[in-house]
């Protein structure tokens, strides 16, 4: 999908408007981390830890964008940081899912039951209305700048919001239903997206135009 922004920017002000969304995403999904870690814990919650580590993944991978927009200006050094933080933002998402395997395999042979958590489904509510926004935004940006690797950034980012609802379900049937078995599973639901998009990630190699 291809989001243009309205008006005529320059390079420079795309750098600057990408990099202040880049600093709002590393803050808010800073706090989400640590919110959603703390109530998963607490509760037991594979959803809930494995959203707070995608949103570790989401700091580490905004980071790299970062790293990314503030090379823009340089084509050489441009088109050698945007493979570089392609290949990083896929090894982020590979290592998420690896984490969600392991760990929800374990709670459901162990029948581990995660406790209610409300703190879990506040967290996980605003990140289902905060979380698009960033992306559209980013989208907006990485599509005008022709980066991928800035793309497929912002795609975690949405990646984040899909996982914040699928948690979410999870979270509230458990709370609700008593369903235990639904966290760890809403859980597993996340792998194959994570999954494919960090295979993109791993494989994606510099676009034309910055070579």
């Amino acid at each position: 999908m291809t989001v243009s922004l309205p008006g005529e920017l320059t390079r420079e002000e795309l750098v600057r408007r990408g990099i202040r969304l880049s600093y709002a995403t590393i803050g808010y999904n800073s706090l989400e981390a640590i919110a959603s870690l703390i109530a998963g814990v607490f509760a037991g919650s594979v959803a809930l830890v494995g959203f707070g580590i995608d949103s570790l993944v989401e700091v580490t991978a905004s980071g790299a964008a970062q790293w990314r927009l503030r090379s823009d200006l340089h084509e050489v050094r441009r088109a050698q940081v945007e493979a570089i933080t392609h290949r990083i933002v896929g090894l982020c998402f590979l290592a998420l899912a690896a984490y969600v395997v392991v760990d929800s395999g374990k709670t459901l042979w162990f029948r581990e039951r995660p406790d209610r958590t409300i703190a879990g489904i506040v967290i996980l509510s605003m990140s289902v209305v905060v979380m698009p926004l960033l992306a559209r935004a980013k989208l907006r940006v990485a599509s005008a700048m022709q980066s991928g690797a800035l793309r497929a950034e912002a795609r975690q980012t949405s990646l984040c919001a899909y996982l914040s609802i699928i948690a979410l379900s999870g979270v509230v049937l458990n709370a609700t239903l008593g369903w235990w078995w639904a966290d760890p599973v809403a859980a597993l639901c996340m792998v194959p997206i994570i999954v494919s998009e960090g295979i993109d990630g791993m494989r994606a190699k510099p676009p034309d135009d910055c070579c």
